[in-house]
């Protein structure tokens, strides 16, 4: 299978945050007087925030989630976004698929000072071609719109790029464009789960997708 565009979910994929996500989120639901367990918030971790929230907290109603929302960002930056570390080898992985003559795209939720400390932990701006993030569409996924821009800005067809997520969400997300997913086990998700949601292969992190691609880049 040879891909020419390879578009890249961030939280969990390329940057190790999951548990500081969650656990932000499980503090601020708890102020708002909804306990949820850390291991259901697990299950809807990288989808659409206020999707996720009309499934977990039913009691809440809109005012009330885009409140609790802007509570849990608040939290997430000021208390945890310092302790999340990129994952080992994203640049030499981003390097060899730049050498192999394939583009590459961001494709995530997160905006603002999140995405400028995530990219400065990254430290490959020369190597990313496109961004789409959460400023460019008004829904996260599995909501398919961020992977149907990023395809977009990559000029790629849909069957020659790859969605690379760590959640059955990019995967959805993807399929509805007609994007082959890979899935990452980086964000506490299962193999079955992800191969569920339509990923053609799983790999265990972002840094063990080289072998996965070795010859899967189309020049």
């Amino acid at each position: 299978m040879l891909f020419s565009g390879f578009i890249f979910d961030v939280e969990g994929t390329l940057i190790d945050c999951i548990p500081q996500n969650l656990q932000s989120l499980q503090e601020t639901l708890a102020e708002f007087g909804v306990p949820v367990p850390y291991e259901v918030l697990q299950l809807y971790s990288g989808m659409d925030g206020d999707d996720a929230l009309r499934i977990i907290a039913p009691s809440l109603d809109e005012v009330a989630r885009k409140k609790l929302m802007k509570a849990q960002g608040e939290r997430y930056q000021k208390k945890y976004l310092e302790t999340v570390r990129a994952f080992a080898g994203v640049r030499r992985l981003f390097e060899g698929i730049k050498s192999a003559g394939g583009k590459i795209s961001l494709a995530t939720d997160c905006q603002g000072a999140q995405l400028r400390h995530y990219h400065s932990l990254l430290s490959a701006d020369d190597l990313i071609d496109q961004i789409a993030c959460g400023d460019d569409v008004e829904k996260g996924k599995p909501d398919p719109g961020l992977v149907r821009l990023a395809v977009k800005k990559l000029s790629v067809a849909p069957n020659k790029a790859a969605m690379v997520g760590d959640t059955p969400y990019d995967a959805e997300a993807a399929k509805a464009v007609g994007v082959p997913a890979l899935g990452l086990l980086s964000g506490g998700f299962t193999r079955a789960a992800l191969l569920e949601a339509g990923c053609f292969e799983v790999a265990q992190e972002v840094g063990a997708l080289g072998l996965i691609l070795d010859g899967a880049t189309a020049l």
